[in-house]
């Protein structure tokens, strides 16, 4: 057992001191902060000074295995998820091969089982021809269908309107789509070669992935899923348009059409293109300032539901050409958390709201059982921050195995001190405990 003392909850849009006790894997009981137990079989974690919140809940990251391994890994970069303080990840199909038959899908449990630091769940993904593959997956067994309606990193490109009517209109599982209008980026793509041949600047990235290209599938995609009542999550929002696309008006519980909005575009916008160059280079790409300021204000008043990274390594060798030859995505799961937390030090978001879209929220989309919540019963996946414990990023503190991260140079405030997944102490004092490799867990999600 463990005895979490003096520690500062932040749960359920409160803020307070309370004591955790964890035993088998869950939160035993939680106790005012005055409350002593004597059983000296106990190991007591002296808290004070520190916060605790449930472990970070990502619903989107590519963590390359199988065929990318040169990338990442699920061992490595579940590594450097739990020093982030993320405790349970959803991984895309989007590997080599695609999860998109229930042998791939199965091949993935199996080394999540052997290699994760963290809890996993694995995308199940589709294509213009595996709608058999999609009907047979298990609502309780994968957190969703990814649905690619713009072409990004692999070639699972589904943009054949009969082909999204049919999944649509015959899935019983949770429906995540990349949404960017893949005749409008062509059409751009190629204005643009005419205009400065190969050597297009970075920075006219999102001008080729436009805001037009992005509102003009996301809202197809919530037109449709309106038409059958699809339960639909639209990944990855990057533009003020499309935050006016979801709704407010009720409970997360009861809604059918959800949004997700990632760390780099909440951090970012196309000014820092001149500084980082394909190092923000994501699809959707890093937009106007005015659109971070709108993907915030959607995140502050419920339109937009969860906090998540799009974690997406690649090599620094393979960042290093020029526009077209730069693959989109960057590493981020072991700095979203601080990076929230920075943005908390900001007044940009309060820490109670900062803690419902990276933990609870997710686990309440995703309908999770009994996680992201510090609750009596529930898995003990928790995480132990230091709201006042300054550090620099650099290349000695990286734990991607690409090696590099947007954020080197960047001073954070805030510090991750101790994560636990399901009662084991996976992460602390800055390093990761090799040891306790056999915590994690396979996600069940209730339907």
């Amino acid at each position: 057992m463990i005895y979490i003392k003096h520690a500062t909850l932040v749960n359920e849009g409160e803020s307070k001191k309370l004591n955790v006790l964890i035993q088998g894997g869950k939160i035993k009981d939680i106790f005012p902060e005055a409350h002593e137990l004597k059983d000296e079989s106990i190991e007591v974690i002296d808290a004070s000074g520190l916060h605790l919140i449930p472990g970070l809940i990502d619903d989107q990251v590519h963590f390359r295995e199988p065929g990318l391994t040169h990338k990442g890994e699920i061992y490595s970069e579940s590594r450097a998820a739990v020093a982030g303080g993320v405790t349970s990840f959803m991984e895309m199909p989007n590997t080599n091969p695609q999860t998109t038959t229930h042998k791939e899908w199965e091949k993935k449990m199996d080394i999540g089982a052997r290699n994760s630091k963290a809890n996993y769940g694995f995308f199940f993904g589709a294509t213009n021809e595996n709608m058999d593959e999609v009907l047979a997956v298990s609502p309780n067994d994968v957190p969703g269908i990814k649905v690619f309606m713009g072409s990004s990193t692999g070639n699972m490109l589904v943009d054949d309107r009969s082909v999204l009517e049919n999944i649509f209109s015959k899935s019983r599982l949770l429906i995540a789509t990349h949404c960017e209008d893949e005749k409008t980026i062509r059409a751009n793509t190629a204005s643009y070669k005419e205009r400065y041949g190969a050597n297009v600047p970075m920075s006219c990235h999102p001008e080729i992935r436009s805001a037009e290209a992005c509102y003009k599938s996301s809202s197809l995609a919530v037109e449709i899923a309106k038409k059958h009542d699809t339960r639909l999550h639209v990944l990855h929002i990057s533009t003020a348009k499309e935050v006016a696309l979801f709704s407010n008006q009720e409970p997360l519980q009861d809604k059918r059409i959800t949004a997700e909005a990632c760390i780099h575009h909440l951090w970012f916008s196309q000014e820092d293109y001149s500084e980082y160059g394909a190092k923000i280079k994501w699809n959707p790409a890093v937009k106007t300032s005015k659109d971070r300021q709108a993907i915030l204000k959607g995140v502050l008043n419920d339109q937009i539901d969860i906090i998540a990274t799009d974690h997406a390594p690649h090599t620094m060798e393979e960042k290093n050409n020029s526009y077209f030859n730069a693959p989109s995505g960057g590493p981020l799961v072991q700095h979203a958390l601080v990076a929230v937390l920075e943005m908390v030090k900001q007044d940009k978001i309060s820490l109670e709201k900062a803690v419902e879209k990276l933990c609870h929220s997710p686990a309440e989309c995703f309908r999770l059982y009994n996680r992201g919540y510090i609750r009596k019963g529930y898995q003990a996946d928790l995480v132990l921050v230091d709201l006042n414990k300054s550090w620099t990023v650099s290349k000695d503190n990286l734990l991607y195995k690409c090696g590099w991260s947007p954020f080197e140079g960047t001073k954070f405030s805030s510090q991750v001190h101790t994560t636990f997944v399901n009662g084991v102490k996976v992460f602390q004092d800055g390093q990761v405990l090799e040891s306790n490799s056999s915590a994690s867990q396979s996600l069940r999600f209730h339907v």
